[in-house]
């Protein structure tokens, strides 16, 4: 069985708030040959997340607040890629900014559709070992966090807590301790 992609057959433009966040909607046509009109689409910036583990294999993680969380969370490094920057690079920016680590084995966890059926950009997973610390970190992040170094096992009790209340901050560090389990 051949699967057919959808068509965008047209687009336009309900709500350009920032370089944060855009609206659209889409007139796409079905692989059934259906006519789909208004179509809601979202455009947000793609973003990297990195599960970053020391060379004494601690990982690099935060507890902080986030707006769409009403509790504190448990997160991994992460942040924005700038225009035309390359995934990997933004990797590494974000994780010399948050964290004043620099790390050279690098292994990508996929990238990721946030939502399948409107978008809202794309989630690069990247897990960085032998992370090490060369300065203090310049993070301009909003939210209060506290910056903590946790063994494997105290990260494997927090996912399964549920304490990484964001989705894509969950499948990170799933993918990142399976890579590692199946390296050992």
């Amino acid at each position: 069985m051949t699967l057919i992609p959808w068509k965008t057959l047209s687009r336009s433009t309900l709500l350009d708030h920032s370089k944060w966040l855009t609206v659209e909607s889409h007139t796409i046509e079905l692989p059934n040959g259906e006519i789909m009109e208004d179509w809601a689409w979202v455009i947000t910036p793609d973003f990297v997340i990195v599960v970053a583990v020391t060379e004494d294999h601690r990982f690099i993680l935060f507890r902080q607040t986030k707006y769409c969380v009403e509790e504190v969370t448990m997160a991994p490094v992460g942040g924005y890629l700038d225009p035309g920057e390359d995934a990997l690079d933004a990797a590494k920016r974000e994780l010399f900014e948050e964290t004043g680590y620099e790390s050279t084995e690098w292994t990508s966890l996929g990238q990721y559709c946030v939502d399948g059926n409107r978008g809202a950009g794309t989630a690069h997973l990247f897990l960085a070992q032998g992370a090490r610390q060369v300065t203090h970190p310049s993070a301009d992040d909003l939210e209060d966090q506290e910056m903590l170094l946790l063994s494997q096992s105290e990260v494997e009790q927090v996912l399964m807590a549920g304490e990484f209340k964001v989705i894509p901050w969950t499948a990170a560090v799933a993918l990142a301790l399976r890579v590692l389990d199946s390296s050992r």
